[in-house]
């Protein structure tokens, strides 16, 4: 796990992790960016509590350089991926592992079931769990087990990790998809299902909402231009959805009605899903579900059509950040 500013989080997401049932030794590797929060804090009195759980430094704050420190330090032949924002499910690493060993695969995840607390964030779950809202990932909502693109968060064979040379440090976002294209590339296999089920906490605002859906969008076009076979034409929904909102919006300023039909057309979509998706939310938490939508389509358009061409070159994947370690 690497972490930053998760104080409201992190106890609970490390419970989950200490409370499995899996039959054999289990360590726990945190990567502790620098937080404005009591972050830290927190991390550091689990540890003390905890002999089996680890901290590293991550000086940078970066998710991919701490992942990989936090390889660095680990030992065991299996490498379960833990987000900050994510509540393992009791058995979650039994089941796994015995699927590692059923599919043959290099990794193993399933569905990123988004929860919320607060009305906002509970629009924001539907919104994540809803094809209308992030395209034909299965990972999202759930779909038939078998081989996949990419999962929620992963289980990996420890030897397939270290033959990618572990995750790119120059992908700030997407390198979980990028790891996994590298793994399938290489032949393995990663596996998706559905009995893998794993709690995410939705971001708590629409300002931090919008930001990380711009920067999926940045970071997808990335992943597009480093691996051309990674083109899927539900990435390209939502830039082309911007480009014609914004493009009829500009049409009808100048009086040209017809122009309206672009924009006027989303909205409806947006509101008809918003009422069927959001028909079981209460009332406080229905009413943001259109914002919320149009926010994530949005912000990630907007990123995908205004990602620099030289974001990501950073160059290759950092070998020298994992190496083979003991079974642990």
């Amino acid at each position: 796990m690497t972490v930053r500013d998760e104080q409201r989080h992190l106890k609970a997401c490390v419970q989950r992790v200490l409370d499995q049932d899996y039959p054999g030794p289990v360590e726990m590797v945190i990567a502790l960016g620098p937080s404005r929060d009591a972050t830290a804090r927190i991390a550091q009195d689990l540890q003390r509590a905890h002999p089996e759980l680890t901290l590293v430094d991550n000086p940078s704050g970066r998710t991919p350089t701490g992942l990989n420190a936090a390889l660095a330090a680990a030992r065991g032949e299996v490498v379960a991926r833990v987000d900050g924002h994510a509540m393992l499910p009791p058995g979650y690493l039994r089941r796994a592992v015995e699927l590692l060993r059923e599919t043959g695969a290099a990794n193993v995840g399933g569905v990123m079931a988004a929860e919320g607390t607060t009305p906002f964030e509970r629009a924001v779950a539907t919104a994540m769990t809803s094809p209308f809202g992030v395209g034909a990932g299965r990972f999202h909502y759930g779909g038939e087990p078998g081989p996949a693109d990419t999962v929620y968060l992963g289980v990996f064979r420890r030897d397939a990790l270290d033959r990618a040379d572990g995750y790119d440090e120059s992908f700030l976002r997407a390198q979980d998809w990028e790891l996994n294209h590298r793994i399938r590339g290489a032949g393995g296999t990663v596996w998706f299902t559905p009995e893998l089920r794993v709690t995410y906490r939705p971001r708590p605002t629409l300002s931090a909402l919008a930001t990380q859906y711009r920067d999926y969008g940045r970071w997808r076009r990335v992943v597009m231009r480093r691996h051309k076979d990674s083109v899927r034409l539900h990435y390209l929904v939502p830039p082309a959805a911007v480009l014609a909102v914004a493009a009829g919006s500009a049409l009808a300023l100048t009086g040209r009605r017809v122009g309206l039909l672009a924009p006027l057309g989303y909205l409806a979509s947006v509101l008809a899903v918003s009422g069927i998706a959001g028909r079981d939310l209460p009332a406080s938490a229905r009413l943001h579900l259109p914002l919320v939508f149009a926010t994530m389509h949005g912000a990630w358009g907007f990123g995908f059509l205004t990602s620099p061409a030289d974001l990501g070159s950073g160059g290759a994947p950092a070998a020298t950040a994992v190496s083979p370690t003991p079974a642990g």
